[in-house]
């Protein structure tokens, strides 16, 4: 199952996050929580990892609209968009389908929001990789 929007772009780690928070905002998405999983790996585990981050995403209207349908829905919030190395050395970006993410919902007065937030993160990625 698929269940991430995702692009690989050429650039420099930090200025790809800057760049996907910068087209997150410019599609009325806040970061609620930024998440360096590198960093917490190595203070938590004494582990190296590959630069990872995890921005949590929210886009308040949508997300008011879906927790008026579904008050449990904030347990699927916010929606995550993570940057990080590849394997090949470019920068991976990976947003939540949220459609996919909304099919567990069962919920057809969610189908429209889900819509709406892949169209969404669709215009952040090709953003991204412009």
């Amino acid at each position: 199952m698929v269940y991430t929007l995702d692009e690989t772009v050429d650039g420099a780690f930090d200025d790809v996050v800057e760049t996907t928070i910068d087209a997150l905002d410019d599609e009325g998405f806040g970061v609620l929580c930024d998440v360096d999983v590198q960093a917490t790996f190595a203070k938590k585990l004494d582990a190296e990892f590959r630069q990872y981050r995890i921005l949590g995403a929210c886009n308040p209207p949508l997300a008011k609209q879906g927790l008026e349908a579904d008050v449990r829905l904030g347990a699927l919030l916010p929606c995550n968009v993570v940057v990080y190395e590849t394997d090949e050395g470019d920068v991976g970006v990976s947003a939540v389908d949220p459609e996919t993410l909304l099919s567990v919902v069962d919920d057809p007065e969610l189908d429209e929001i889900g819509a709406e937030v892949r169209e969404r993160f669709e215009r952040v990625l090709d953003e991204v990789s412009a």
